[in-house]
């Protein structure tokens, strides 16, 4: 397998929150796209581990992914430590993919803030010639980092106007997330209203409708693809 674009997400939904819409832009664009799941989101106050997955599988559907993954790492207990590293670097090994777009460093949530230095790392060991890994070694050519909870300075901004209606329909097709009583300001229907009022405020940015940021730890030339 080889893929152009690969989002890794600490939990179910975090992937299409951070980065939906340009998961679907560079669907349409023909460049092939994945998200991998770290955990199966089993800590979450909403939703069993069998409805989260049927969800994202619906989600899959709708942004067109050519594949979608889950290593079943314990959700609330994601580190950067030997097991899951070498779990994520094999992963990256099998996937193959040219960029990697993962959490970025500042949020409220625990896991998103080690799910960034474990994807990091897990990139890095992918890569090593004598790592304890089947297949391969695997270099990526970009990283880039998505936001969570807190705002961030991005180092890129893509214009998703022509997708933002596909990126509100994979974001809700996690229903069991943003029906109902909600969880917390992020995770409810307002949430993803919010969302979509930051996409518009960043799209004001390049003069465009909706537009969604992107950081990175090395110079910015163009799109990640």
């Amino acid at each position: 397998m080889a893929i152009d674009l690969l989002v890794i997400a600490p939990h179910p939904d975090d992937a299409e929150l951070g980065c939906g819409g340009m998961l679907a832009r560079a669907k349409a664009e023909g460049y092939s796209t994945a998200i991998l799941e770290l955990t199966q989101g089993e800590m979450g106050t909403k939703g069993t581990v069998q409805e989260r997955l049927a969800e994202a599988e619906e989600a899959a559907r709708i942004l067109g992914l050519d594949y979608r993954g889950n290593l079943r790492l314990p959700d609330g207990g994601l580190a950067d430590v030997p097991e899951q590293r070498q779990a994520l670097g094999q992963a990256l090994r099998n996937v193959r993919p040219r960029v990697v777009i993962a959490p970025w460093s500042a949020d409220r949530h625990p896991d998103h803030v080690a799910a960034h230095h474990l994807s990091l790392s897990a990139v890095h060991f992918a890569g090593l010639s004598r790592a304890a890994l089947q297949g391969q070694p695997h270099r990526v050519e970009r990283m880039f980092f998505y936001p969570g909870n807190y705002a961030v300075t991005p180092s890129l901004l893509v214009d998703v106007s022509a997708y933002i209606e596909t990126w509100q329909a994979a974001l809700l097709a996690h229903k069991s997330q943003f029906y109902g009583e909600a969880a917390s300001e992020t995770v409810s229907l307002a949430g993803v209203e919010a969302r979509r009022a930051l996409r518009r405020a960043w799209g004001n940015y390049l003069g465009v409708a909706y537009a969604e940021p992107l950081v990175s730890l090395q110079p910015v030339l163009g799109v990640p693809w």
